[in-house]
C-alpha cells in the first residue's frame, strides 16, 4: 500500500510562502490529506513529570496544574505553548502582501533592502523564505508595529513579559530549524540596522554596533563571514545588500566572541602563598578580579562608545 506522505513529503518551494501542508491527526500521524494552507505553529513541549518515589508507601504530593492557552494540558501531562507566534505570523503575512513599498511604513532604506531580498536575481545562494521571514518579523516589530493598534498590543505583551522575567534586557528570539541558515539571517539583520543607522544617524531605532556571542571557538571562527572586511564576507559574496550599500556596511562595528570571554579575569597573577601574605593575618578576601567595566572594555572595546 502506497503512502503519499512519505513518497512526496515536500510540497512547497523553500524560496516561496508555504501554501500547502500535509494534515496530521491528533497524534501527529499523517492523514494522507493535503490542506491548501500553511501549517500553524504549534510549539508544544511536555513538562517533565517528577521522578518516581523509591517506596510505594510514601504519599504522592499533589502538583499545581497550570492552565495553558491551547487547552491541551491534563492532570496526567502538562504542556506549555506559545500561541502568540501565530498572531505575529498572521500580521507579518498581511503586511507582506501590501504591494506598494510606500505603504509598508518602513524607511526607504529598509524598503530597498526588502525589495532586494524578495526580487533580486541572485547569482549564487538565494535567501530562503524562512530567512527572509525571520528578518521581516524583526523589521515589522521595530518599524511597523508601533504604528498600528494590533502591533502596539503585541509590543505591550512583550514589554510585560520583559518586566516580569528580565527587566534589564529586551530579547526577541527568531527560531529557525537546523540548516536553515541562521548566519545569513544575522547578516541580513546587521545590514538592515547598519544601513539605516549610517543614513539616519539621529534615529534611536537603529545601531551599527553588534555583539555576537558564540558557544565556542569553532563557531566563533565560522561567524567571521559577518565581518564586512572578511574575504568571504556574506554582504558581498552572497549579495546581501545592493552594491551601492556595501560602503555603508563597512561602518558597522561587529565584535564576535565566545561566552567564556565574559568571565572576569585576575588583574594580578598571584601564587597561593603570595595571596595569603597579602590577605594578612585576618585572612580577609583579596579582590584581584577585574571589574565588570574592565571586562567589557577588554571584550568589546569597539562598542563602548556606541
Amino acid at each position: 500500500m502506497s503512502n503519499p506522505f512519505f513518497e512526496h513529503p515536500i510540497l512547497n518551494s523553500p524560496y516561496a510562502f508555504p501554501r500547502r501542508h500535509w494534515e496530521l491527526d491528533a497524534e501527529g500521524q499523517p492523514t494522507q490529506r493535503i490542506l491548501d494552507s500553511r501549517r500553524r505553529a504549534s510549539f508544544i513541549s511536555p513538562i517533565p513529570k517528577p521522578k518516581k518515589r523509591r517506596t510505594a508507601d510514601q504519599p504522592v504530593q499533589a502538583t499545581i496544574q497550570f492552565t495553558d492557552e491551547a487547552g491541551v494540558s491534563t492532570q496526567d501531562q502538562q504542556y506549555e505553548s506559545t500561541a502568540i507566534i501565530n498572531e505575529v505570523r498572521r500580521l507579518v503575512d498581511d503586511w507582506r502582501t501590501i504591494p506598494h513599498p510606500a505603504q509598508w511604513r518602513v524607511t526607504p532604506e529598509t524598503a530597498r533592502l526588502l525589495t532586494h531580498w524578495r526580487t533580486h536575481e541572485f547569482t549564487g545562494v538565494r535567501p530562503f523564505f524562512c530567512q527572509t521571514e525571520a528578518v521581516e518579523t524583526a523589521i515589522w516589530l521595530t518599524e511597523v508595529a508601533p504604528h498600528s493598534k494590533e502591533g502596539r498590543k503585541l509590543l505591550d505583551h512583550l514589554e510585560t513579559v520583559r518586566q516580569n522575567h528580565n527587566p534589564d534586557l529586551l530579547r526577541l528570539a527568531l527560531k529557525l530549524a537546523t540548516g536553515a541558515g541562521k548566519t545569513t539571517v544575522m547578516a541580513m539583520l546587521i545590514a538592515w540596522q547598519t544601513v539605516n543607522a549610517v543614513r539616519r544617524p539621529t534615529s534611536k531605532s537603529f545601531t551599527r554596533g553588534f555583539l555576537v556571542v558564540a558557544p565556542g571557538l569553532t563557531i566563533r571562527d565560522r561567524l567571521r563571514v559577518l565581518q564586512p572586511n572578511d574575504p568571504d564576507s556574506y554582504y558581498k559574496q552572497r549579495e546581501i545588500v545592493p552594491h551601492d550599500m556595501l560602503e555603508d556596511i563597512q561602518r558597522a562595528k561587529i565584535v564576535i566572541t565566545n561566552f567564556h570571554a565574559f568571565k572576569r579575569r585576575e588583574r594580578v597573577e598571584l601564587s597561593k602563598g603570595g595571596r595569603q601574605l597579602l590577605q594578612g593575618r585576618l585572612g580577609d578576601d583579596l579582590d584581584s578580579l577585574e571589574t565588570e567595566g574592565q571586562m567589557l572594555q577588554r571584550v568589546m572595546p569597539d562598542l563602548m562608545g556606541l
